[in-house]
């Protein structure tokens, strides 16, 4: 079993839960979990338990993105964080989240997340000028990669089938 710990900017733990080592190669680490329980999340909506979590971590990049499916399979949303490139030591990965947060629809509709909550923080932690720069970055990366259908995991065909729609938030 692998850890991973979504911490504040001062090394705070935010968040901390199980998963799986999917995968691993020079620049990408794959996870796979479930919720043990329910969850109710005030942008997602309740989650029911058995809901299985693909995570993609990025040694490279400043994001990551979490592909949720309900228990039946079926795709329920992704979930993307803008955060510092996660370090894996000891079964244990460990990234700084940076507040901003996307949340995609199967639709590739999408709402940007927690904007005042980062700005909050960048003034509360100091953040660096060149953290606030790889995170400006990141967010445009990522908006091009939701646009251009190339999360992980979706279908080649499904990619190319829907229409681009855009939400912010």
């Amino acid at each position: 079993m692998i850890t991973v710990n979504s911490r504040k900017y001062d090394g705070s733990i935010r968040r901390s839960w199980k998963c799986e080592l999917s995968g691993r190669d020079d620049s990408l680490l794959t996870l796979v979990g479930e919720f043990d329980s329910d969850v109710e999340h005030p942008d997602l909506g309740h989650i029911r338990k058995g809901t299985i979590s693909y995570e993609y971590f990025w040694f490279d990049r400043w994001y990551n993105v979490f592909r949720f499916h309900e228990p039946s399979g079926n795709l329920r949303n992704y979930y993307c964080n803008i955060c510092i490139p996660p370090i894996f030591a000891d079964d244990v990965v460990d990234y700084v989240d940076l507040d901003i947060d996307i949340l995609v629809w199967p639709d590739f509709s999408y709402f940007i997340l927690d904007r005042e909550e980062y700005r909050v923080n960048a003034t509360a932690f100091g953040y660096p000028a060149e953290l606030s720069a790889n995170v400006e970055v990141a967010l445009n990366e990522l908006l091009e990669v939701i646009d251009a259908r190339e999360l992980p995991g979706v279908p080649a065909d499904f990619a190319t089938s829907m229409s681009n729609q855009r939400g912010s938030g």
